[in-house]
């Protein structure tokens, strides 16, 4: 039996766990910036065609080939299981949001392929691929679920409500029963969280930085260090964005962020590291009144973000109290 699996950037160790002739890690970052497009997303999971500049394909992440030749990589996936006569694609997302996004944006891509769509199983990952060892891994009994259309229907449901304008339709689905992917209730209220609080204006991370740096947690190294926040929607490198929102703001709720990250260019990583590396952080004493939810960070500073498909701003301003689990519309 040929066997694949498809998982998030947290299961790259599932490589080297002898658990299938081919590991597939899925690369995009669903919870931060603007949704790629459906043409975009295609491409990538299409054949790779010749041009100047090569977008990322999905056989660029696929570290052990051992049945293919170097040319075959630029097959389409789904041809390239037909080819390859694949039996079985298993299904390895964790809890994680960011997997749980691409859980069902794979589901929903494959349930239009018939010839693959048989063969999928989903492994219920109820524990951190990313910091589980390959050697555990191997030997580790973990349930292997068949997808059923109405599974896939599932999917595609969630898929669609997460790219949609408004947050209206994922807090729907915290409501509905959703069959086999359990995983998806928690992480969607995760992402949730992260809309701005009614009482604060901060989404979760947000106040969760501003509580580590009250405690005196002034350095950048110890907030980006993974697991500190206890939120796990954002990955280190993209808790810098939210820092900077915080820090340069025309009510900052944060003083001694390094004021060159204002104006180095996004893609300088040695530059930017280098400034947050330099930064010794505190609260202003606004940024108390708001973690104390005496003030709201959002009524004294703009913001402009991407929630899956909704844009967030100050005049669309969509918001999520934790406490009664309900949205709160502009």
């Amino acid at each position: 039996m040929r066997r694949v699996i498809l998982t998030s950037s947290s299961g790259v160790g599932l490589t080297y766990a002898d658990r299938a002739d081919m590991v597939v890690p899925l690369i995009f970052r669903f919870v931060s910036g603007p949704l790629p497009s459906d043409i975009h997303l295609n491409r990538y999971l299409g054949g790779r065609a010749p041009r100047e500049f090569q977008e990322v394909h999905w056989a660029d992440c696929v570290r052990r080939l051992r049945f293919a030749g170097p040319g075959d990589r630029a097959y389409p996936f789904v041809l390239f299981c037909e080819v390859y006569s694949v039996d079985l694609i298993e299904l390895w997302f964790d809890s994680e949001p960011n997997s749980q996004l691409l859980l069902i944006w794979i589901l929903d891509y494959l349930r239009s392929e018939p010839s693959v769509s048989g063969s999928l199983r989903l492994r219920h990952v109820d524990f951190d691929l990313r910091g589980a060892n390959p050697a555990d891994i191997r030997h580790r009994d973990v349930r292997s679920l068949d997808i059923a259309e109405g599974d896939l229907e599932i999917a595609s449901m969630a898929w669609e409500a997460y790219r949609a304008p408004t947050p209206e339709l994922c807090a729907g689905l915290l409501d509905r029963p959703l069959g086999k992917l359990s995983l998806l209730r928690p992480a969607m209220e995760d992402l949730l969280a992260e809309l701005p609080s009614p009482a604060t204006g901060l989404g979760a991370t947000e106040a969760g930085l501003l509580e580590l740096i009250a405690s005196g947690h002034n350095r950048t190294d110890e907030l980006f260090r993974p697991g500190v926040l206890g939120t796990r929607v954002f990955d280190p490198w993209e808790l810098g964005g939210l820092l900077e929102g915080l820090a340069f703001g025309p009510a900052p709720a944060i003083a001694g962020l390094d004021g060159k990250l204002a104006t180095l260019d996004p893609d300088d990583a040695r530059g930017r590291n280098a400034a947050f590396r330099r930064s010794r952080l505190s609260l202003t004493e606004f940024g108390r009144a708001v973690l104390e939810g005496r003030e709201d960070f959002r009524r004294h500073n703009p913001i402009k973000r991407w929630w899956g498909g909704t844009l967030l701003t100050n005049d669309r301003l969509w918001r999520w109290d934790r406490e009664s689990r309900s949205l709160i519309a502009p």
